[in-house]
């Protein structure tokens, strides 16, 4: 027993041997069979395969969301205009055609030329700098014949080179600047000039003199203007009912407040959401400043239609447009085209259940909105006070009165409007850090914006609430009434008032139009549906609401009676822009020339 109970020395050993080897066998076979997985998975087939896979898969969702947005019918009809488009195009590079529509374009540019550019006889063209400086008399005489200068003063014909004609003795006379600055003292201008008086203009000028040289780049330098552009701030976010935490800028103008606010929430997006597509969703009736931001940012933007009837955005077209890279949604209070405030309760409502942005494009309304239920007129909600609504742009330089040059874009919180900035911490130059696109901005502005809005005040402000918007109801109004020809658009509530023909077919409100341009009026032709004509009202058309009406109805009548003759400039241009597929590139070369056309001497 003991015998059989001694272990095999030998054979344990052989046992073990064997044991190793098979183990080695084993663990040296597993890595081979993954290298074998791994290069039958890798292969360039089966890398071609996902590659294609993803871009189906990117080009369906794009095409899906396309399709929630705008429906299929509205689909359909822009893949036809888009296909038309590029077929003409290519019409059009026949050396035939092409020749005959570069000489249209020519006669075009020739005529917007004859148009734009005076050549007075008594005026120096300076080309280069002088080789001495010029005396401050010769200078004066300059500035004064410059003041007065207008399309008409021109060498084309024996009266405009007479008009043109002054001496040194009677340049500064109080006629002959009246009669340069009629084209918008008159009041038959839409909008362009915001006048809050000539005691006003003064006092603004006083102020600009004494900060001329003033940068807020250097607000060490340049204390009085750091304090005066917050308190700018701070006024506005009052005035459009802002929490505590708000905050803002100044900027130089409606589209840069729209561009910083369209930036901000770009860097918002990428920095909280990881998006990096982003997309941004507009009523059509929305300022083209926010697609000039998806142009320069990169940002896919989405239009919306409006209601027909009421010209508001069609919030349901809304929700349905949003997705996962939606960055924000726009309201405006009121649009450009036609005056109407949209839903800003709805809008800020989805905006806030899909934790995206909301911003109310208040740069037309600016000092107009907030003064209107303190005036006794109808108003909608529109402001901080409507929860989800996350930044609001505001021109100081419309309603407000300030120079040109003057906007504020305002912030629920600190974190969205540092997404704002621009900070180079590396710089060779030092650390450079700017709230908006300009660095260097003019202290000036800042000081005349301060000035305006101290002078008219909660009180100031109201009384000309009251004014424009009650001649802007008038003149609705008075189209209602008295005009069946024409239709209103909308239930503006502010200072647009936009028309229609109500007969399209008989009436082209585009002739209308150029009919009052030949009485002196400089109105909007707009690209709606239907094509339209309005009339933003100032300070200057209060007292000019009587005879605007009168004239109105005198050139509907002419219109209706003339149908055929020579059509004018508006005719022409919104005529051309629905022309065809390509109308509108045709109209962005005249643009662009137009463009072209204001550095020429």
């Amino acid at each position: 027993m003991a015998a059989q109970s001694k272990p095999n020395k030998g054979a344990s050993a052989v046992a073990g041997s064997s044991g190793k080897a098979k183990g080695k066998k084993a663990t040296t076979s597993q890595p081979g069979l993954a290298q074998m997985v791994v290069a039958q998975v890798l292969t360039l087939d089966n890398a071609k395969t996902v590659v294609f896979w993803y871009i189906v898969y990117r080009l369906s969702l794009r095409a899906w969301r396309h399709l929630r947005i705008y429906g299929v019918t509205t689909t359909l009809y822009q893949g036809y205009v888009e296909l038309s488009r590029r077929i003409l195009t290519l019409l059009l590079k026949i050396p035939a055609a092409k020749r005959r529509v570069n000489k249209e374009l020519d006669a075009a540019t020739k005529d917007i030329e004859g148009k734009l550019i005076p050549r007075p006889t008594d005026l120096n063209v300076n080309e280069r700098l002088p080789p001495y400086g010029k005396d401050k008399g010769w200078i004066r005489a300059e500035l004064q014949k410059l003041h007065r200068l207008t399309p008409s003063s021109t060498t084309a014909s024996k009266e405009g080179a007479a008009n043109s004609v002054h001496t040194d003795q009677d340049a500064g006379s109080a006629g002959e600047i009246a009669h340069a600055e009629a084209a918008w003292r008159n009041g038959k201008v839409s909008g362009a000039v915001y006048h809050g008086g000539q005691e006003l203009s003064d006092l603004i000028a006083e102020a600009i003199k004494l900060f001329l040289v003033s940068n807020p780049l250097h607000p060490d330098l340049f204390s009085g203007v750091r304090r005066m552009e917050a308190e700018i701030i701070s006024m506005c976010l009052r005035m459009y009912n802002a929490p505590s935490s708000a905050c803002g800028t100044t900027t130089s103008g409606g589209t840069e407040s729209i561009l910083m606010a369209c930036k901000a929430y770009r860097d918002w997006a990428r920095k909280e959401k990881g998006i990096t597509e982003p997309e941004l969703i507009i009523p059509e009736s929305a300022h083209a400043a926010f697609d000039k931001a998806g142009a320069y940012f990169g940002i896919k933007v989405h239009h919306v239609p409006v209601d027909r009837h009421s010209r508001k955005v069609i919030v349901s077209y809304v929700a349905r447009a949003i997705n996962s890279n939606t960055i924000a949604l726009v309201g405006s209070a009121p649009n450009f085209p036609d005056g109407a405030i949209d839903d800003i309760p709805s809008l800020a409502s989805l905006a806030k259940r899909h934790k995206i942005g909301m911003h109310v494009d208040a740069c037309l309304g600016s000092f107009l909105v907030p003064f209107l239920e303190r005036a006794g007129l109808p108003s909608e909600p529109f402001d901080f006070r409507v929860q989800g609504v996350t930044s609001i742009s505001c021109d100081t330089h419309k309603y407000g009165f300030a120079c040109k040059g003057s906007s504020v874009v305002m912030y629920r919180d600190q974190a969205l409007r540092r997404c704002q900035y621009y900070v180079q911490p590396d710089w060779s130059g030092g650390v450079y850090a700017s709230p908006t696109i300009a660095g260097s901005r003019p202290g000036a502005l800042i000081a005349g914006t301060w000035t305006a809005m101290m002078s008219l005040g909660e009180d100031g402000y109201t009384k000309s609430c009251h004014e424009i918007v009650g001649a802007a109801r008038a003149i609705e109004q008075g189209i209602r009434d008295e005009i069946p020809d024409l239709q209103v658009l909308g239930k503006p509530l502010v200072s647009v008032v936009a028309f229609a023909s109500s007969n399209p077919s008989r009436l082209s409100i585009y002739e209308v139009g150029d009919l009052m341009s030949k009485r002196g009026y400089h109105l909007n032709g707009l690209a709606t549906d239907p094509p339209a004509v309005h009339i933003a009202c100032t300070t200057l058309t209060v007292p000019i609401v009587e005879e605007l009406l009168r004239d109105l109805k005198e050139c509907v009548a002419e219109a209706g009676r003339s149908s055929k003759g020579p059509k004018g400039s508006m005719a022409q241009l919104y005529g051309l822009g629905s022309s065809s597929a390509v109308g509108p590139a045709l109209v962005t070369e005249l643009a662009t020339r137009f463009i072209d056309t204001l550095t020429k001497m």
